[in-house]
């Protein structure tokens, strides 16, 4: 059964920085693309960032691009998010997905195992 963990999230003041972690079992982490999620209340879930299995591809949000960092630790089947410079705007349930595609999809339906989430609230 794979189980995704995150951890990681809190209350920072705006221009601050928080650094995310999702915990991987149950699958071959290193052979998926792996992504970071967020959705505010009353908001879709967005795509936030994502990375390829090998780490040799990234791709974010504009929203989130030149402030936050994805990678990844296969050998530790953990799954990263820096986030540097938040805004108020940036408050949101963060979710880590897995998804078994080469590519790094920007879409809910393309994910197929996704961890519980982890709240980060941005103070003004």
């Amino acid at each position: 059964q794979v189980q995704l963990v995150e951890s990681g999230g809190g209350l920072v003041q705006a221009g601050g920085s928080l650094s995310l972690s999702c915990a991987a079992s149950g699958r071959t982490f290193s052979r998926y693309t792996m992504a970071w999620f967020r959705q505010a209340p009353g908001k879709e879930r967005d795509f936030v960032a994502g990375i390829s299995w090998s780490a040799g591809r990234t791709y974010y949000a504009d929203s989130v691009k030149g402030r936050f960092t994805i990678s990844r630790d296969n050998a530790k089947n953990t799954l990263y998010l820096q986030m540097n410079s938040l805004k108020p705007e940036d408050t949101a349930v963060y979710y880590c997905a897995t998804s078994p595609g080469p590519t790094i999809p920007t879409r809910t339906p393309f994910y197929d195992y996704w961890g519980q989430g982890t709240q980060v609230n941005v103070s003004s």
